[in-house]
């Protein structure tokens, strides 16, 4: 791509932000000055406030804890319920990393309904960040994968299971692909996404090869007693409509030293997850000891996400 023709799509990205900005400031406006009293001058505080956030790596920790609190009380408008909204900065000497064992995973999909229930996915978009592709024995041709396999159960002889995510590239395209920086990767390797800053434009998407990214055409609609309320403002917090979620390695739940759910939950033990820069770590032993492959390796995207089998 030439510089004039890169100047003008970061232009065109920057344009598509502020007519989205303009549009959501409008309605806002509009609905306060017709609810009358009962709405609130802390609505519309938030809402002001939200609108003329900074980028998330250019807030001062005061202007995070703003952010952090509008987005508990807009929670609890919302969906009644009190939610606890954190920021977990990166831990020192840490790079997260995951292997799936292909030997052991069955097929049951316990993984991508504990992502749901842990990451506040509203089933009205159907987003899922996990997907699991039954696959033809002896074939790695994820292209022709079934991804809605419902049988009456599994596995199925002649079939073997493999679960999809991001792959949280070391070189990762979607971040190069941001038009406007909504996403980036923090030093413990995990690609992350400013939802306060993406614009929609689904640029990320079209430059991710593992189809990990996806567009949420709506807010989660949330039944109160669904939601999870340990929720991280990089991770699984509420998202607003219109812009492009994916894993994020359950930022919520490993950078305070706990596993992702999704690893919690498989009843198998196929999923293995840790610090690669610890040497004795069960990740660091499987690939040091085990014949692990990556998905779209010649693609140069380096995945930090490995599998093997027995």
């Amino acid at each position: 791509m030439s510089k004039a023709a890169d100047t003008a799509r970061t232009e065109q990205g920057i344009d598509q932000y502020r007519r989205r900005f303009l549009g959501r400031l409008a309605g806002t406006v509009a609905a306060g000055a017709t609810a009358g009293p009962a709405w609130g001058g802390a609505t519309l505080a938030d809402a002001m406030g939200s609108f003329f956030q900074k980028h998330y790596q250019q807030m001062t920790r005061d202007e995070v804890t703003d952010a952090l609190r509008r987005i508990e009380r807009k929670a609890e408008r919302r969906y009644g319920v009190k939610i606890r909204c954190t920021e977990a900065p990166a831990p020192d000497d840490v790079r997260f990393g995951y292997a799936l064992n292909i030997s052991k995973c069955q097929g049951y999909r316990d993984c991508v309904s504990a992502c749901v229930r842990e990451n506040n996915l509203g089933r009205d978009s159907q987003v899922q960040y996990i997907r699991v592709l039954e696959m033809d024995r002896d074939t790695q041709e994820v292209e022709s994968a079934d991804h809605y396999y419902d049988p009456a159960t599994v596995p199925v002889e002649g079939k073997y299971y493999l679960p999809v995510q991001c792959m949280q590239c070391d070189n990762p395209p979607c971040v190069k692909a941001c038009p406007v920086d909504a996403t980036w990767m923090d030093p413990d390797g995990i690609v992350v996404i400013d939802y306060d800053w993406c614009i929609g434009c689904r640029y990320c998407m079209t430059a991710c090869p593992y189809w990990a990214r996806h567009f949420n055409w709506s807010a989660p609609l949330l039944d109160a007693q669904e939601i999870n309320p340990e929720t991280n403002y990089l991770g699984n917090r509420p998202r607003p409509a219109g812009v492009v979620e994916k894993c994020h390695f359950c930022t919520q739940r490993t950078r305070a030293g706990r596993q992702p759910a999704c690893q919690e939950a498989c009843p198998t033990g196929a999923r293995i997850f840790g610090n690669l820069l610890d040497p004795d770590s069960e990740i660091r032993y499987v690939l040091e000891n085990k014949k692990v492959f990556r998905l779209k390796e010649e693609l140069g995207t380096e995945p930090k996400f490995w599998y093997f089998t027995d």
